[in-house]
């Protein structure tokens, strides 16, 4: 593993990846390759801009071109994918971006690969795949039931892995993410959007009575678990990745708005999602068992850590609330928080 192509590097978690593997293995070539839609943004990767170990290269995963140049100028040998429209309000109103990118650039990226000899292709996926679960855990094995066109998106592009490791003997490796947060996640996700909007004293959507539960993962421990499973996966291995903190979504509302100081009258209740999964809960057995892996983070220490990390960097979020980020989310909460008040 020498030169490593990170597709959707500028977004969230793959930017935190792409810092922690530029410092972590400085033998290690890290080349970006990244669309810059809406949340793909190179204000994450200022850590990392001047390090000799990285590159970015703008580009669709879905472009075939593109990636065989990328992988070609670059002798590319391992690819992690982190590359995805991932919010499911979006994908309710514009499915067809998901499909784009999620499972026609992962094809793309996959036979691409097979035709290059590149050596192995990780697949950053999440546990929505899943669907929802009343009680108990999911584990690898359990079937996959998505509920959302986002997720939907994510459980195809995992067939396509599997039968490119099964047909072609392409080594191919998964891991299932929970509810990741942290620094640099684009304000539309539950935690950063709150975060933001509570700074500014600005009402909080909370989806129907709140009660909606998510496993909580630290963006930092996140990244972790994708390093170990790319050195150390068989072919065709899945791992569930979880941060062992189950909560309600009122419960993170609330710690959000203790840690800022701010009164519980910000929550607006408003009409729930469409398909809004009721809960999500992965077991970590596997990847603790075969890979040593385990959360190193609380979360109550890790939230409070990203609160003041949201506090401290107003000049990242704030050019971010504007333009079309501002249109979308003024015209979809503002008619949610009104029906609120009816």
């Amino acid at each position: 593993m020498k030169n490593i192509l990170v597709t959707g590097g500028a977004g969230f978690i793959g930017s935190n990846f792409v810092r922690r593997m530029t410092e972590k293995y400085p033998d290690y070539n890290i080349i970006v390759l990244d669309k810059l839609t809406y949340a793909g943004n190179l204000d994450n990767l200022l850590p990392v801009h001047d390090a000799p170990n990285y590159t970015f290269e703008r580009g669709d995963i879905a472009h075939r071109a593109t990636v065989e140049r990328v992988i070609a100028e670059h002798q590319i040998d391992t690819v992690v994918n982190f590359a995805a429209e991932s919010h499911v309000d979006r994908s309710i109103l514009a499915p067809d971006a998901f499909i784009h990118t999620d499972v026609v650039g992962l094809y793309i990226l996959l036979d691409v690969a097979r035709h290059t000899g590149v050596e192995r292709v990780h697949h950053v996926s999440t546990d929505e795949v899943y669907g929802s679960i009343e009680e108990g855990f999911f584990r690898e094995g359990d079937p996959l039931e998505p509920n959302s066109p986002y997720a939907a998106s994510k459980a195809g592009a995992e067939m396509m892995l599997r039968a490119y490791q099964v047909t072609y003997g392409l080594h191919t490796s998964v891991t299932r993410g929970s509810n990741t947060f942290g620094p640099y996640q684009y304000p539309e996700k539950i935690a950063p959007f709150f975060i933001t909007e509570a700074i500014d004293d600005r009402p909080l959507p909370l989806y129907g009575d709140g009660m909606q539960v998510r496993d909580w993962l630290y963006v930092d421990d996140h990244c972790d678990a994708i390093d170990v499973a790319l050195h150390q996966a068989a072919p065709g291995a899945i791992y569930n990745v979880g941060g062992e903190h189950e909560l309600h979504n009122i419960e993170v509302t609330r710690f959000i708005l203790q840690a800022l100081d701010k009164p519980e009258s910000l929550i607006r209740y408003v009409e729930d999602r469409p398909g809004h999964d009721r809960r999500y809960a992965l077991t970590n057995d596997k990847i603790r068992a075969e890979l040593g892996w385990t959360p190193q983070h609380t979360f109550e220490s890790a939230m409070a850590d990203t609160v003041r990390w949201y506090q401290a960097n107003e000049w990242w979020w704030r050019k971010i609330k504007t333009g079309e980020y501002l249109e979308f989310y003024k015209a979809q909460y503002a008619q949610r928080l009104a029906e609120a008040s009816e």
